[in-house]
């Protein structure tokens, strides 16, 4: 699994809403990005408030220190498991 999609399981297992924003492949071309965030790398989430994480490292480490896993997480886990490839 990628790491933006273990992000968005992430999102989706914590219940919580998000938007997500298609910026170009080549980094160089991420000026809109940038502008917004102040990042270029992929995954960037923005919080409600501005706080801007960079990085799947930093996101999964502020969801697992701020976001409490409500009992639906590991059902979602289990039916995510089972997908064909």
């Amino acid at each position: 699994m990628s790491v933006l999609a273990r992000v968005r399981q992430q999102l989706t297992e914590l219940g919580l809403d998000f938007v997500t924003r298609q910026v170009p492949v080549d980094p160089t071309e991420r000026a809109g990005l940038e502008r917004a965030t102040g990042q270029r790398s992929i995954p960037t989430l923005m919080l409600d408030g501005g706080t801007v994480l960079g990085g799947h490292e930093e996101i999964l480490a502020a969801f697992d220190q701020h976001v409490r896993e409500p009992a639906e997480a590991a059902r979602h886990r289990e039916k995510v498991e089972e997908w064909p490839e």
